[in-house]
């Protein structure tokens, strides 16, 4: 009875701490971090590489790793004596040898796994629960309540479900020709994003010494 008592007035307090545009406003933040959207060029080349991709494993594995991230990232971190930058810096380096592979037709990570399955990663990480993703939930519990962030992930989420599960109807409206083009684009622009993690972290990491 009395635990009863803590979940519902847990319950109460999270449902007066909602507010709907500090939701939206994690949701878009969140959004433009995890940017689903733009690795449909990536998620394409591994198919093409045949690698195996499971939408919904995916999306739930993220969401969980996120939310243990935002619940314990800190003390996860500090537990391994690890700063934020130089994990940082860990998921840079594998986004970068991502658009190396993807500029350069290489294949240098190669998953020896059950079905040549690419879900954990880099579906999962880097590119959906990565280092970027991580961060922000920890600067936005700073700003904002714990329920309305978690309401913007949990939009965030449903939105990357809906992406990995479309990318078979996007290869066959774009073709082979497209996803060429496009995948050959998106790898500049995924091995700038890559460096500019990498420096800013690596600076980062130079002004804390």
């Amino acid at each position: 009875m009395y635990i009863l008592c803590i979940f519902n007035l847990n319950t109460i307090t999270m449902l007066s701490s909602f507010s709907f545009q500090q939701a939206i406003s994690a949701f878009l933040i969140l959004f433009g971090i995890i940017d689903i959207t733009g690795s449909i060029p990536i998620i394409l080349n591994l198919k093409a590489r045949g690698k195996t991709i499971h939408p919904m494993r995916a999306t739930l594995i993220s969401f969980a790793l996120l939310l243990v991230f935002f619940y314990a990232g800190e003390l996860m971190l500090q537990l391994f004596d690890i700063d934020i930058e130089s994990f940082a810096i860990a998921g840079g380096l594998v986004l970068f040898i991502m658009a190396i592979e993807m500029l350069l037709d290489i294949e240098i990570f190669k998953y020896k796994g059950p079905s040549d399955e690419a879900t954990i990663i880099p579906l999962v990480f880097p590119l959906v629960a990565g280092p970027a993703a991580f961060t922000t939930l920890l600067t936005l519990r700073s700003t904002f309540d714990s329920v309305n962030i978690l309401t913007g992930l949990s939009l965030n989420m449903i939105y990357v479900f809906f992406v990995l599960s479309a990318t078979n109807v996007i290869q066959r409206i774009l073709g082979k020709s497209g996803i060429y083009i496009v995948r050959k684009f998106f790898a500049i622009i995924l091995l700038a994003i890559s460096v500019e993690v990498i420096i800013s972290n690596i600076y980062g990491l130079t002004n804390n010494c």
